[in-house]
């Protein structure tokens, strides 16, 4: 079984194949536990309290293979969490590059370059006052965000 979840694990294609595995694995699971707690409770009186101490004994054990598991499952989220937050990253950029030069192609004018434009007109409007000898107006400073 923990062959056949390793060789389903490695390809990306098989998820909802893995997935089903996983479900399977644990029903399995699942009932073999009830299955041990049963005969713990069904022996006879002298090997109940056997059965019993076995069936406690299966619980630490599972008790220290879930948190073994729960460590490994953690870290493989935490890896997988970490690529497809690369992905969306990548993905993101390659969006707003192609949105900028969609913009580019249609004349549409950058943010710098309405900042340029702005700096121009201001320079150009003291230089006229000044030639035309009007009082230059004081310059605003542009509003930064």
């Amino acid at each position: 079984m923990v062959k056949k979840l390793k060789a389903l694990a490695g390809g990306a294609s098989a998820d909802s194949e893995f997935a089903q595995t996983v479900r399977e694995s644990a029903q399995q699971i699942w009932l073999a536990g009830l299955g041990a707690f049963a005969k713990a409770q069904a022996s006879g009186s002298k090997f109940q309290a056997e059965g019993m101490k076995m069936f406690e004994a299966l619980v630490k054990e599972g008790e220290a293979r879930q948190s073994f598991v729960r460590k490994v499952t953690g870290k493989k989220m935490a890896e997988a969490a970490a690529k497809a937050s690369g992905t969306w990253d990548k993905l993101e950029q390659v969006f707003e590059d192609r949105v900028a030069r969609s913009l580019s192609s249609l004349g549409v004018p950058t943010k710098k370059d309405i900042e340029t434009l702005s700096k121009r007109v201001a320079e150009l409007t003291e230089v006229v006052q000044t030639l035309s000898g009007e009082k230059p107006a004081p310059r605003r400073r542009a509003a930064k965000k």
